[in-house]
């Protein structure tokens, strides 16, 4: 059954900088989807998740000269579309790649993607999932075996078949996230994406061409090995959820596992980065 949701509305002031800085510390403390407005952020976590004395970690933001305010509100399942729908706005990647909900208006562009939200994560709006959304239109997985890991909406997966990848599994361990990537998927009338529900313990025992993670730092260190054992040599392995001094960890993780960092896009201080499998 879906979940209740903690909506943390935030003033910010400066408002760009202080945006960024609550984000990235918000991110850390398990909140899990957030929309720019035009006071400030709004931040989600899920009710089982949430503690008042998370606001704690913010009063330091405000001895160091940051401006903030906050209410809180709390969204039932039931609610949450209407939230979505109020804040949700298209959006366009490199004029190849829209993203939109069913209640917008087609997009005139080579790969427009419908995409019901409702409580989970990966619309294009956060830069992690814009970034692997650009890696994709950049690397067609046209003909490949592929992997979504923490798909969220199902987005990833969605775009790589329009973009030709021919077997693809889509996990995530949040109940919610697997119920929307199916319906997304009906959505977008793919053919060849297999959703479940779980963790890394969950990911088929075959071999991928590509592997898409964008999930937390902690957990693409926990996983990295097991997503070398899965990749072919020579295969791709595109990581996001991090920010730009995580890199070297992330990196060195790799390394260890025979993968090999080939570029990385940065976007307010969030990471995309692409492995590949070295031969043997």
């Amino acid at each position: 059954m879906a979940a209740t949701y903690i909506q943390l509305n935030l003033q910010v002031h400066p408002l760009d900088s202080g945006r960024e800085i609550i984000l990235a510390v918000l991110s850390e403390l398990g909140f899990e989807s957030f929309v720019e407005t035009e006071q400030g952020l709004g931040a989600y976590i899920q009710e089982k998740d949430w503690k008042a004395d998370l606001l704690d970690h913010l009063y330091p933001l405000v001895e160091n000269g940051l401006d903030i305010g906050w209410s809180i509100t709390a969204i039932p399942p039931e609610n949450w579309n209407a939230v979505w729908e109020s804040d949700f706005q298209p959006i366009v990647i490199e004029n190849q790649c829209a993203v939109r909900a069913d209640f917008h208006a087609p997009i005139d562009v080579p790969y427009e993607l419908v995409i019901t939200p409702k409580m989970s994560f990966g619309t294009g709006h956060h830069q992690t999932t814009y970034m692997m959304l650009n890696y994709l239109l950049q690397n067609a997985p046209k003909g490949h075996t592929l992997l979504d890991m923490g798909c969220g909406t199902g987005v990833l997966a969605i775009l790589a078949e329009k973009l030709g990848a021919v077997d693809l599994d889509a996990i995530d361990v949040e109940p919610w996230c697997y119920e929307n990537t199916v319906e997304n998927i009906k959505m977008n009338n793919c053919q060849n994406i297999i959703a479940a529900e779980g963790d890394s313990k969950m990911i088929p025992e075959k071999i991928y061409d590509t592997i898409l993670a964008n999930i937390n730092m902690n957990v693409l260190l926990l996983d990295i090995p097991l997503f070398s054992q899965r990749l072919k040599d020579n295969g791709s392995l595109f990581l996001s959820g991090f920010y730009t001094q995580d890199i070297p960890a992330i990196e060195a993780k790799a390394n260890q596992n025979g993968l090999q960092l080939v570029e990385f896009q940065e976007k307010d201080n969030w990471v995309s980065a692409h492995f590949s499998k070295s031969n043997g």
